[in-house]
């Protein structure tokens, strides 16, 4: 059985309490998580993150005073939460939700009718590092990035990033922005979970990049994937 001392511990920011308590109680069900506080809006969220320290903060968008985007992107700025990962969990699939919350520093952005199963993978991924969006909501993400004038530098600048990585860091690069799961790279290069963990922090390092759910941008960036083979497995 799984420590109280070794779940996932997480921060739960809504201003909807009836909706908190129910996604506390479906977390709190899972032996590998716990929640370990709860906020009704973004100052509050700050507040209790930086107190409790979590490992992943579940992140409504639209509250009070203060709303998930700029309460995300202030508790990612703060030295201390380093290793604290924000899943944006939102009623809306907007793409300049999904933007300014990747910009902020989220690492991953699910709908709020996604199934309780999914919501506890996309917990313990987003812990993992492995940035999680609902397949829609990323596609429509990149195809919008990739329309702009700032990314075609960014391609360019992305290109020349990769020039410096080796052939299997940029294989396992590739899979990253395809949307595969560690688990997923370890299978189709036939190498084992520890490695591509290992060739995920170099990539991390080199690419500058602050964790997974950058890598999938610097991955078209480099025009390793496009949004046609992006969920080709």
């Amino acid at each position: 059985m799984t420590g109280a001392d070794e779940r996932v511990r997480v921060v739960l920011v809504d201003d909807q309490p009836l909706l908190r308590r129910s996604l506390a109680m479906i977390i709190d069900a899972d032996p590998g998580l716990a929640v370990v506080g709860e906020a009704g809006d973004g100052v509050e969220a700050i507040e209790v993150v930086t107190a409790t320290i979590p490992d992943v903060v579940l992140m409504d968008v639209r509250m009070p005073r203060l709303d998930g985007i700029e309460a995300t992107r202030r508790i990612c700025r703060i030295p201390g939460l380093a290793r604290t990962r924000v899943l944006v969990l939102s009623m809306f699939e907007l793409d300049e939700y999904v933007y300014h919350a990747l910009q902020a520093g989220a690492s991953g952005f699910l709908l709020k009718d996604s199934r309780p199963g999914d919501l506890l993978t996309a917990i313990e991924r987003t812990h993992n590092g492995e940035a999680l969006f609902a397949p829609s909501i990323l596609t429509r993400l990149i195809e919008h990035y990739i329309g702009t004038a700032p990314a075609a530098t960014a391609r360019k600048a992305g290109a020349a990033s990769v020039a410096a990585l080796t052939r299997r860091e940029i294989e396992v690069l590739g899979l990253v922005g395809r949307g595969l799961s560690n688990d997923e790279i370890a299978r189709h290069l036939t190498i084992s979970i520890k490695t591509v963990k290992s060739h995920i922090a170099q990539l991390l390092s080199k690419l500058a990049a602050r964790d997974r759910a950058h890598l999938v941008i610097a991955a078209y960036d480099a025009g390793l994937v496009t949004p046609r083979n992006r969920f080709s497995k």
